[in-house]
Formats: C-alpha cells, sequence, structure tokens
C-alpha cells in the first residue's frame, strides 16, 4: 500500500480541526483533515432525529462564543454562506414559583426584568455591561488566543488600571454564586448568572464559576445566542467549503490508530486499515487528550511525568439529550419564556447547587436542571410553520455505561419538569429522540462517556493547566505534534481556539531562523516540567 504525503495531517474534523486545516491552507500547506466517522462536523452536525421535517442540531446549537470568537469572523464564514438568526429573547430563567429572568440584546429590557427582582439590578446589569463593553475586545483575545496572551493584556491595560483589572482578576476566581450575591440583590440576576455557570460542568459554588457565568451572560447581552439558519451543520459546511477552496482534503472513514513518531518528531499517521499519511511539517490532532497520549502516541515517545500527570484528568459531566417534534410551540404557563430561544428550567439559586452536589456526589440528580432549546423560535427554518423543534438536555455523572432504565427514569423526569411549567406538554408531542452518553460517543467517539467540553472546566484544569500541567500551549513534547481539540487551551465551546492556536504553533515551528528557536525554547521548558 503507498503512502499519500502531504504538509500536514489533521486527525479529526470536527470544528477545531476544521479550523486549523483552513489557517494552514491560508499560508499554504497542503493538507489532509482525516475524519474516523462517515461525516465531518464532530458535534457540529443537524439531522431530523425526532421526525421527518424537524431538524435538529446532534450537539452544539447556539453559539454565543461562535459570534463572539475573533477566530472564527477572521475566516469570513459569511463568504461561504454561513447566516446567523436569533430568537426575540437570547435567554430566560424560569423559577420554580413561575417567575421568570429575562436576557434580551437589548439592554434596557434585560434590564427592566431583572428590576422585577429587586429594584436596581437593572441599573447595576447595565453598569456590567457598560464595563465589559470597554474591555470585550482585548479580553476574548485573551482568552481564545494563546498562553500567555501577552498582546491582549497589554490592550487590556490601556483600557483599564491595575486596580481594575485586579478587580477584574478578583471577579474571574469568584464563585457564581458569590458574584451574584456581590453585585445584584434579587434572586433574578442571580440565578441568570449561576444558571449560565451550568452551561459549563462548574457548580454554582465552585471557584471561576463565576467568571463563566459572567461571561456567558455578559457574551449573550452583547452578541445574542446566535443559531445558524438551517442548523449547526451550517457551520461544519463552511468551514468545509472555505477549505477546499483553498485545496485542502477532508477524508472521512479514516481511522487514525496511531502517530507515527520517530526521532522524537511526528512523521505521519497511520490507519487501522493499513493506510499511511506521512505529514512533512505536522500532525494536528482534534482528539481528547487521553486519546492522544493513551491511544495514538505510543508511550515510550513519552515523558513518565506527562503519563503520570495525565492520570488526573478530569472529564465533564456525561450529558443526557432529548429532542421532540411539537405540533404546536410549548405550551408555557408563563408567556415571558416563550421567545427565549435558550431556556434555564426546573430549578432555583439553591436548586442549581442541589443538582451540583447531586453530581459530585456521583448520584442522578432529583430535580434536574435542564438546558432548554426552541430552536423554531430561533429559526423558523427548523420546522413547519407553527410547530416547534425543541431539544432539552441535562448532565448526570461521568462513567462508562448507562442502562436503558436509568436513562428512562431521567428522562420521565426531565418530561416532567415539563409538564409542572407546561401543562399539556405530552399532547403536543409528535416525535421523540433520546441520546444518553452511550450514544453520543457512539456519534462522536470524542464525546468520551457523554462529556461535551474536552475535560473539566475547573480551575485546576485551565490555563496552563490544561489538560495537564504544561505551557498552555498545543504543542506536546513530541515535536511537530499538536493537541488542537478542547481538551487544550481555551477548551469547550466552539469558537475555534484550540484548532487555531495548535495552527499558529505549527506554522510557527516552520518560521526561518525563529522556527528552531521557538522549538527549542518549548523544548527546554518542557524538559523542566516532565523531567
Amino acid at each position: 500500500m503507498t503512502t499519500e504525503t502531504v504538509d500536514a495531517v489533521v486527525v479529526g474534523a470536527g470544528h477545531n480541526g476544521l479550523v486549523a486545516a483552513n489557517i494552514l491552507a491560508d499560508a499554504g500547506w497542503d493538507v489532509l483533515v482525516l475524519e474516523a466517522t462517515d461525516v465531518p462536523g464532530g458535534a457540529v452536525r443537524s439531522a431530523e432525529l425526532a421526525a421527518p421535517g424537524y431538524l435538529s442540531d446532534l450537539c452544539s446549537a447556539f453559539f454565543p462564543f461562535g459570534a463572539a470568537s475573533p477566530v472564527l469572523r477572521e475566516l469570513e464564514l459569511g463568504e461561504h454562506g454561513l447566516r446567523w438568526t436569533h430568537a426575540p429573547d437570547v435567554a430566560a430563567h424560569l423559577l420554580p414559583d413561575g417567575r421568570a429572568a429575562v436576557l434580551n440584546r437589548d439592554p434596557r429590557r434585560t434590564a427592566a426584568s431583572l428590576d422585577e427582582f429587586a429594584p436596581g439590578d437593572g441599573e447595576r446589569w447595565l453598569r456590567l455591561y457598560e464595563r465589559w463593553l470597554r474591555i470585550s475586545d482585548p479580553l476574548m483575545d485573551a482568552i481564545l488566543r494563546p498562553f500567555p496572551p501577552i498582546r491582549p493584556s497589554l490592550r487590556l491595560l490601556r483600557r483599564e488600571s491595575v486596580a481594575d483589572l485586579l478587580r477584574l482578576a478578583r471577579r474571574f476566581l469568584a464563585s457564581a454564586r458569590a458574584l451574584g450575591e456581590e453585585v445584584f440583590d434579587g434572586e433574578g440576576a442571580k440565578v441568570l448568572v449561576s444558571g449560565m455557570a451550568l452551561h459549563t460542568n462548574l457548580a454554582p459554588t465552585d471557584a471561576a464559576s463565576g467568571a463563566f457565568g459572567w461571561l456567558l451572560c455578559m457574551v449573550g447581552q452583547q452578541y445574542g445566542f446566535p443559531v445558524p439558519v438551517g442548523g449547526a451543520q451550517r457551520i461544519t459546511d463552511a468551514l468545509l467549503d472555505r477549505l477546499r477552496a483553498r485545496g485542502g482534503e477532508v477524508r472521512c472513514g479514516a481511522t487514525v490508530d496511531r502517530v507515527i513518531v520517530g526521532g522524537g518528531r511526528a512523521l505521519g499517521a497511520g490507519c487501522g486499515d493499513g493506510r499511511l499519511f506521512r505529514a512533512r511539517r505536522a500532525v494536528l490532532c482534534d482528539v481528547p487528550a487521553p486519546a492522544l497520549y493513551g491511544h495514538l502516541v505510543a508511550a515510550g515517545h513519552l515523558p513518565r511525568r506527562l503519563l503520570a500527570d495525565l492520570r488526573g484528568f478530569q472529564w465533564d459531566y456525561a450529558t443526557l439529550k432529548v429532542d421532540w417534534a411539537l405540533s404546536k410551540p410549548v405550551p408555557w404557563t408563563t408567556e415571558a419564556v416563550a421567545g427565549a430561544g435558550t431556556v434555564h428550567l426546573g430549578v432555583d439559586v439553591e436548586g442549581l447547587g442541589l443538582y451540583a452536589g447531586e453530581l459530585e456526589a456521583n448520584r442522578r440528580p432529583r430535580a434536574p436542571f435542564l438546558l432548554v432549546g426552541q430552536m423554531t423560535t430561533a429559526d423558523p427554518t427548523r420546522s413547519p410553520a407553527g410547530t416547534e423543534s425543541l431539544w432539552s438536555y441535562t448532565h448526570l455523572p461521568h462513567r462508562r455505561r448507562w442502562s436503558t432504565d436509568e436513562i428512562d427514569d431521567h428522562v420521565d423526569r426531565i418530561e416532567a419538569v415539563f409538564q409542572r411549567h407546561a401543562p399539556g406538554f405530552s399532547d403536543v408531542v409528535v416525535g421523540r429522540r433520546v441520546t444518553g452518553p452511550d450514544e453520543l460517543e457512539e456519534e462522536n467517539p470524542s464525546l468520551q462517556g457523554g462529556a461535551v467540553n474536552g475535560g473539566s472546566a475547573a480551575v485546576y484544569q485551565q490555563l496552563f493547566f490544561r489538560p495537564i500541567v504544561g505551557l498552555g500551549r498545543a504543542d506536546t513534547p513530541v515535536d511537530r505534534l499538536y493537541l488542537a481539540s478542547a481538551s487544550a487551551h481555551p477548551g469547550g465551546g466552539v469558537h475555534g481556539g484550540p484548532g487555531a492556536n495548535a495552527a499558529r504553533a505549527a506554522l510557527a515551528r516552520w518560521r526561518p531562523i525563529l522556527g528552531d528557536l521557538y522549538r527549542a525554547t518549548v523544548q527546554r521548558v518542557q524538559r523542566s516540567i516532565y523531567t
């Protein structure tokens, strides 16, 4: 069997792999993307799951970070067919007593909703947002660009005093619950921040959960939670179209089972069927860190200290997702949530803490917190007029296998929450598809155990601790091999950061003169960490 040769082999055609391939192709590299499944896109795909004519997103559905990401903006995917659309309201958190805190792209409407819970909270929100607007561009650059973010940090220093940046750093370390109590008086704003934090696997009481809650609230206020017209698949389609226009290729059904290493360098990739692919310059892997270091690269090519550290890698919670086809919109008893694309449902601030506590204790939560997507409300192309394509997901403890009885019982709990807040919900269901953690992994091997964020977002597994103690960069101890998945900094979410950072690291390695200096510096620091 012949060996094909290209400049770069990208393992995995998730959105990060496709972002990396596009950036390398922009630089004139000959790029081949190898995807194990039959279709590209990873967690960013769409299909008719619940019933014919009802389009569902297989995993990722709303894209606040996609809209805010400088990485995706620079790719100009609009020129390749990507169009964004919005629900009338960004998000709403429906409390058990029927009150709702509503986030709208008009800050004044958000403020008015929060003032219903506590007069003055609206003004506090507006002040928070005004400060966000001053720092949002350099802050998003600092979050998504390679670590350490020197240039974005200098831009932040030009806009904010050192004292104010110290206060910002404190906010990033605070828990969502502490941040809510410190800034707001009413439950509406507090539950909005804490609910947003649980888009990750962080409990409202966890350190740094306030950063995620605050960040999602502010990004949602500025950019909304947009969806692609025609489904999440359109993001993948645009990335594929852009890549092919630049000569890149994606090959599906190509299951890479090893990265070929020789002389301390990545030389290419091999498939289980015997196909070999030589990489002149780089191998980039859009796979979870345990798959790269525990399977694709033979242990003899890796420092023993790295393999020991990998034992401490923590996955995020498992995910259980249900898609419904509804004959009409959800019959909410609280009209305020009817126009929200994203709905937080089931519990209040105290309930969020109990839910997270049960997950930490490896128990299925008795009162699940639900994230709900009203997709036709956000994009009328998703189902026939007057109907709704709806989904909801909730978290479960991370483990390898779930029984059918356990999943069925938890789906009953989910639907009971809908029945409480939308009596008659079951009467409008015309189709349903349940996707448990095991099925998520079957559809996309990178979603191991139903974990969708590439690893825990806890503070001990961020920055230079992601995925393990290191540089917080895409470089690995194997020369010309780069980690390009959500397991790498800056982590989960559809923003393209890990893929872009891996591509930039690969390009830096091949700069005349400076490339050798770059690699020597990386090797020296890694040697000090892993020896």
